[in-house]
């Protein structure tokens, strides 16, 4: 098995985790730049006010991702920074920014992938009712239409949403993410609908105002379901697994279905219509036109899966895991299967060209007394779930991977606790270190994966 020749190999970040210069040029707050600075919520009360200073650092960055050998970064674009109030005049500034790092990749031969919105929502939107307010659906659409005026020329990879699972689920349901608010159900069902509605709305306008034919694409995530046993009844119970809805409701946006049936199938579970009807606004056929806008990929962040076996009762059943584990720095769970199985089960259900948009994990790493960062336990990760990846690409239309993270951020109420990279970032001093990792995935990437072991 192999992967195809064209397949993209990348590496991943957004604007608030990254960028810095919060206020500079004109730039509007989103609410984690409010929320962050009230402090209380994040380790350490830090913020992403200065992050890893991309912004004015952002070509030195372009110089590492072409020494790493990538040819993609997946980026987010700052909605405040190019429309300060969300909404209304144009900051260009933000718009020189972005044109000036687009074309500083496109110089260096890495293909830009843009995602319209990762999670800072503007805050003067939020004031406005954000996600709750219906209009946001066409305040989205028009900040996607300045996007592709001013970027499709050159741009012609988009993401709409990156995990309305995380901004609506953590931001809004368990409070872990800004704003931090546990708001009623019927108020997240609301939400998540909107949210829907305008990723088909960017897609509408990305399709009418894109000035080169687009490959339109959407991100959201999941922990994979994997067998026990590669037995019939076993992949079957993992897959059923994979496409259900949650039975506690104070976590019901942890699901795939919900989040991807109505944009790839035109419709919302019969499941979930059910058990949330309670919960649910109003939903007409419009409205599901517009949310099934037709997209030409499909995307998952997928960064572990959970073991699933037949029960002697015909129901699925997770397999408890072994004392001892293997878990990230972070504590998740080192799951290579979850990048053949998730990728496998999307792929049968949905039938789009495929990407894998984030995976990665967090490490202890420092700076070792030869001044470099030794992260073998990344490297033995990467290697693990790009094999089972690799595994795939013998079954799925799999056009890319991007690996999360190019570089140290912040991670989001994790504040700086974190790294995730590529390159280690000094914060003292945004210093990039580029990890014993960087090199490992360079050589991954020269020889499309064939250095890989096979799964």
């Amino acid at each position: 098995m192999s992967f195809a020749k064209d397949f993209m190999w990348g590496a991943a970040a957004s604007a608030y985790q990254v960028e810095g210069a919060w206020s500079e040029d004109g730039r509007g707050p989103s609410i984690w730049d409010i929320c962050c600075q009230e402090g209380g919520h994040v380790y350490e009360n830090h913020t992403g006010d200065v992050a890893c200073d991309h912004y004015h650092r952002f070509r030195e960055d372009v110089e590492l991702m072409k020494e790493i050998g990538l040819n993609a970064y997946r980026f987010s674009i700052s909605w405040s920074r190019l429309l300060p109030e969300g909404t209304g005049n144009v900051n260009e500034a933000g718009v020189r920014f972005y044109n000036d790092l687009i074309n500083a990749l496109l110089d260096n031969g890495i293909e830009p992938y843009v995602t319209l919105f990762h999670w800072d929502l503007p805050y003067a939107l939020y004031q406005r009712g954000g996600w709750m307010n219906p209009e946001i659906v066409e305040w989205f659409g028009a900040y996607t239409k300045l996007v592709a005026e001013r970027f499709s020329d050159r741009v012609t990879h988009f993401f709409t949403l990156n995990e309305p699972q995380c901004f609506i689920g953590l931001g809004f349901l368990s409070g872990t993410h800004a704003p931090w608010l546990c708001s009623p159900l019927r108020d997240t069902f609301a939400m998540a609908h909107n949210a829907l509605k305008a990723h088909g709305r960017a897609v509408q306008m990305l399709r009418t105002y894109g000035k080169r034919p687009l490959e339109i694409g959407y991100a959201p995530t999941c922990s994979a379901a994997c067998p026990e046993k590669e037995t019939p009844e076993d992949i079957e119970a993992a897959r059923r697994m994979m496409f259900s809805l949650p039975e506690d409701l104070r976590n019901w946006t942890w699901n795939v279905a919900w989040w991807s049936d109505p944009v790839l199938l035109g419709r919302y579970p019969e499941e979930g219509l059910e058990r949330f009807a309670p919960y649910l606004p109003k939903i007409t056929d419009e409205d599901m036109r517009q949310i099934a806008e037709p997209v030409d990929v499909y995307a998952q962040n997928i960064y572990n899966g959970k073991c699933v076996r037949m029960g002697a009762d015909g129901k699925p059943e997770l397999v408890k895991r072994y004392i001892g584990f293997p878990r990230t720095a972070n504590g998740w769970p080192i799951t290579p299967e979850s990048l053949y199985w998730g990728p496998k089960f999307l792929y049968e259900r949905y039938r789009k060209p495929f990407y894998i948009t984030e995976n990665g994990l967090s490490c202890h790493d420092t700076v070792s007394l030869d001044g470099r960062v030794h992260d073998p336990n990344r490297i033995d990760f990467l290697a693990r779930y790009l094999s089972q990846l690799k595994r795939a690409a013998g079954e799925v239309d799999l056009r890319g991977y991007f690996q999360w993270s190019l570089m140290d951020n912040f991670e989001w109420e994790k504040g700086y606790s974190e790294r995730f990279g590529l390159i280690f970032l000094d914060y003292r001093t945004q210093k990039r270190i580029l990890k014993d990792s960087a090199s490992w995935y360079r050589e991954v990437i020269r020889s499309n994966g064939e250095t890989l072991r096979e799964a």
